[in-house]
């Protein structure tokens, strides 16, 4: 990548599976290609309006490990997703609150606590081409982002414009419910009969070691599907639970196909994926069922409490 001024950040040692995201691309299922953008949407926006982004400003997103860089300006710099150490040089400071960078200095971000899921949003946003109308990284296609692979050592990452300003934080601590992770059944519930569906809703689950961008496989209970784990593949989405032939439900992820052939017991709800992806292996849970209706009005309720959140953001 050639570097035409000195409006960069430098990946000086680079998180896990770090990628550059933003909001993904939107209306192209039709064509094959999932929206990818962040595994978090809301720990995604409220590291971009700490450092004064807009919401469609691109990040970047790690899992486990944030890594070390380094910018060539002065930038307000924020990460979240979890709880997680960070350092500008030697000194200890906060995540889920905005910082300034100076140019040179390093900032490292360590291992997720309790999360698996960190963004690193810099005032301006990452300034790459957009391709199919998003700068989201896709890595099964290889589209999107920085030539549509995780970032490596070295790497140049060109800033858009944007002031350092004052650093910010939040005034309230933006939890998520704790509790089962809620479902909408379908879009096959019918291939699972009550025996099932009692097992899927009455024992737990946990967290594999199996899961990336595209997938989570989950541990637990094996779960039969009466009409079989073949059918005509038809449409997925985000939070789909595909239940294959082996029994172990995968939810489907940011990254996934658009298509599957195996039966789908349900699809967790919006308002629940992101809480899902950022449970740690090895954690169980349990799922519940709603109405389609419920999961509408839960996600509507959140958006309007994260807005809320993002709105009222003090000065340091």
């Amino acid at each position: 990548m050639t570097i035409e001024n000195s409006n960069f950040l430098t990946v000086l040692r680079p998180g896990l599976m770090m990628t550059v995201q933003d909001r993904g691309r939107h209306g192209l299922l039709r064509f094959g290609v999932s929206r990818s953008g962040p595994m978090d949407p809301a720990a995604f926006a409220v590291a971009n309006a700490l450092v004064g982004n807009g919401d469609d400003a691109a990040a970047l997103e790690f899992a486990y490990v944030g890594g070390t860089f380094s910018v060539a300006r002065p930038v307000r710099i924020a990460i979240t997703g979890g709880d997680v150490e960070m350092r500008i040089g030697d000194t200890k400071v906060k995540a889920w609150e905005s910082h300034r960078l100076l140019a040179g200095q390093v900032v490292t971000i360590g291992g997720m606590r309790d999360a698996v899921w960190g963004y690193v949003a810099i005032s301006g946003g990452i300034d790459i081409v957009p391709v199919l109308g998003a700068k989201a990284t896709h890595l099964r296609t290889a589209i999107g982002g920085l030539e549509g692979r995780v970032l490596a050592e070295g790497d140049m990452l060109p800033l858009a414009e944007g002031g350092t300003g004052l650093p910010r934080r939040l005034t309230a601590i933006w939890r998520r419910p704790r509790g089962p992770i809620r479902v909408v059944p379908g879009p096959q519930a019918d291939h699972f009969d009550q025996g099932e569906w009692d097992r899927f809703l009455g024992l737990p689950f946990s967290v594999s070691n199996k899961r990336d961008r595209m997938a989570m496989m989950l541990d637990g209970p094996v779960v039969s599907a009466a009409k079989g784990h073949d059918i005509v593949s038809d449409g997925t989405l985000s939070g789909s639970i595909q239940v294959p032939g082996s029994g172990h439900p995968l939810v489907l992820m940011a990254d996934r196909q658009t298509t599957g052939g195996y039966p789908k017991i349900a699809t967790v709800a919006s308002v629940d994926l992101p809480r899902l992806a950022q449970m740690p292996r090895g954690t169980a849970f349990r799922f519940a069922r709603i109405s389609q209706d419920a999961a509408e009005a839960l996600l509507i309720a959140e958006r309007r409490a994260l807005r809320q959140v993002m709105g009222e953001l003090e000065a340091l």
